[in-house]
């Protein structure tokens, strides 16, 4: 997951709008993405060089 996160936060420090990444009702919202076998929900903050990891949620044959 960690991998993961450090991977947006590059996308991000390049330019890339992330907050139009993964699903979510509109782009800025609360987003989810998945990853592994299962996923994790993230937000963007549009003002700051910052990703909120809000949940990851495993795969379900691990839990």
């Amino acid at each position: 997951m960690e991998r993961l996160a450090g991977q947006l936060v590059d996308l991000a420090s390049t330019g890339i709008d992330v907050s139009d990444l993964g699903n979510g009702p509109r782009p800025g919202g609360l987003r989810r993405m998945d990853a592994a076998g299962g996923w994790f929900y993230f937000l963007v903050a549009p003002r700051d060089p910052l990703i909120i990891i809000v949940r990851i949620v495993p795969p379900f044959d691990a839990l």
